[in-house]
């Protein structure tokens, strides 16, 4: 037995990337960040900010959900697998990416540029049946969420 599961809490980056590849089926794309705060040990070392970016692929309804809801800044829980692809680019040279195919995920907030969702957010998963989805229409200004915390974007 194994178990390829992933769990993120964080903001993205860009507008998602949406295609429409030959086999008819929706894909979208784009990456998410995730942070560590910043700290000072008990010794008086500093230990900045880290943050990790993470490359997110939906596909089929949840593609579709994105496209019309997921802005960059919006905060998203994620869960999903990890999947590795290779290639060999231009110059021969092997090339490596590991990316987050979404099962499921759920809009926790808005960004500059979208709508907020609170308690209505869209949750989606790629299994269940999907009803229309219509985000709160709460405002999000100067970078900050309407709980105050900061967008990174």
């Amino acid at each position: 037995m194994s178990v390829n599961k992933v769990i993120l809490l964080g903001n993205v980056g860009r507008d998602p990337d949406v295609r429409y590849p030959s086999q008819g089926q929706i894909v979208a794309s784009f990456p998410l960040a995730t942070s560590d705060r910043g700290y000072t040990t008990s010794s008086g070392t500093q230990v900045p900010e880290r943050t990790e970016w993470h490359n997110i692929v939906m596909w089929g309804r949840n593609a579709e959900v994105a496209e019309k809801y997921i802005k960059k800044g919006t905060r998203l829980f994620v869960e999903g697998r990890l999947r590795t692809r290779n290639w060999e680019d231009k110059n021969k040279m092997k090339r490596y990416i590991t990316e987050i195919y979404v099962d499921s995920f759920e809009m926790l907030g808005g960004g500059q540029s979208g709508p907020k969702s609170g308690g209505d957010a869209p949750a989606t998963n790629e299994n269940a049946e999907q009803k229309p989805v219509q985000p709160a229409q709460t405002e999000v200004q100067n970078n900050t969420t309407a709980e105050g915390d900061v967008i990174p974007f």
